[in-house]
């Protein structure tokens, strides 16, 4: 789809910080973290509903999310130990997984996203992150 950010990212017209790309799925840090090392996990295939994704696709993302949240729980070792999950679906219509580290139960609010996070700031996580493939 020609205006979906996400799509963008894929064909590399918009920068993001990216950790993982395959064929299918590309993962990248939030633009707006709820706590460092939020990343997103899509589909590269345009689907405006998670879903509405073929049923192996819906394990696929799993899998994929899985993987990244091991790396992600050794990169930033949130405080729960837990790297928490969601599927939201409404602020950017492609599918896409949230995984973010959890210092506190209630990190699971988009009310804590932090919008003025320095792209620098995003790059240096996404490094970290990198470093613990």
């Amino acid at each position: 789809m020609e205006d979906c950010i996400f799509c963008k990212i894929i064909k590399g017209e918009i920068p993001a910080a990216k950790v993982y790309d395959d064929d299918k799925y590309l993962a990248f840090l939030s633009i707006a973290p709820i706590n460092p090392g939020h990343t997103l996990v899509i589909s590269k295939r345009h689907i405006g509903y998670f879903f509405d994704l073929e049923d192996q696709e819906i394990g696929d993302i799993m899998v994929v999310s899985k993987n990244i949240a091991q790396v992600l729980k050794k990169a930033f070792n949130p405080q729960t130990g837990k790297i928490g999950i969601m599927v939201a679906g409404g602020e950017v219509p492609h599918t896409h997984v949230h995984l973010i580290p959890m210092d506190h139960e209630t990190d699971l609010d988009f009310k804590r996203q932090k919008l003025d996070t320095p792209f620098t700031e995003i790059q240096s996580n996404a490094q970290k992150i990198k470093e613990n493939l």
